[in-house]
């Protein structure tokens, strides 16, 4: 099963992850063998921008569900840290975490900025441009 934690209307994003871990333990209930989130910036009705903690908090709360990310996007990250960390999510749930890769920037051109460290724009200006830009 892959959720994106979306966040309802009228709902907040603590909402959303509490139903996101709700529907983990349902679908763990029902014989299901895997539940993904996706990672996904700067859209204000999905909760899963970081699927490794949603991983976690689905993965503590479940017994025998594999966990993870249905895509994890490695032009926001450092490979190596993104290899950290599920490692680590590994220890506390050994045989229980999934990692997917992709290649996509998965968000928008901004978003992507901040991601991504070796942009040559600062954060400061990029936090500028943001809150400067036109609405679309």
């Amino acid at each position: 099963m892959l959720d994106l934690a979306t966040v309802a209307d009228g709902t907040t994003k603590a909402d959303a992850v509490n139903r996101a871990v709700a529907l983990a333990q349902r679908a763990e209930n029902l014989g299901y063998t895997r539940f993904w989130t996706a990672e996904h910036h700067s859209m204000p009705m999905i909760a899963s921008s970081t699927p490794d903690l949603v991983a976690l908090r689905i993965a503590d709360t479940t017994t025998r569900l594999r966990v993870g990310a249905g895509g994890v996007m490695l032009p926001n990250h450092s490979p190596l840290q993104v290899a950290e960390r599920y490692l680590t999510l590994k220890a506390f749930h050994p045989g229980r975490i999934d990692l997917g890769v992709g290649r996509a920037p998965g968000t928008d051109p901004l978003a992507s900025a901040a991601l991504r460290r070796s942009d040559a724009v600062s954060y400061p200006e990029q936090l500028r441009r943001r809150h400067t830009a036109p609405e679309r």
